[in-house]
């Protein structure tokens, strides 16, 4: 279980979210570690893991759709949210650059809590649109 607030607070997906907000949420995650060169999640599958909604508490990741490089995430970044909130296989590759810890939430968790919380609804749906772009 993560209880380290001020870790979650330092993400931007969770700006507005008052402290005991953040302790709520710390305790719907569940800390994951991976190691350099695993694949955390792969392209087209769906439901491959519980923890489907990843925050990266420390290392860095590369994400990747049909082989090509996408992006690079480090500490404060998420994934996973774009298969859940459309219900839909991975829609890219993401693999451990580095030692990985991430904190993850199951599928179930995620939507409950932006069900709770309208402004991370919010927030989330802006990301879908801009990485859906790319």
């Amino acid at each position: 279980m993560v209880d380290n607030a001020d870790l979650l607070g330092q993400v931007s997906l969770f700006d507005g979210l008052t402290r005991d907000d953040l302790v709520a949420l710390g305790s719907h995650m569940r800390e994951t570690h991976f190691a350099a060169g695993d694949v955390v999640v792969r392209e087209g599958t769906r439901g491959a893991r519980v923890l489907a909604f990843f925050v990266i508490l420390d290392g860095t990741v590369t994400v990747s759709v049909e082989g090509e490089p996408r992006a690079t995430l480090s500490v404060g970044d998420y994934f996973g949210e774009i298969g859940l909130l459309l219900d839909a296989p991975r829609m890219a590759t993401v693999v451990a650059d580095t030692d990985l810890h991430c904190s993850a939430m199951s599928a179930w968790d995620f939507r409950s809590f932006i069900d709770e919380y309208p402004a991370v609804h919010s927030a989330l749906a802006r990301t879908l649109e801009a990485r859906l772009r790319v």
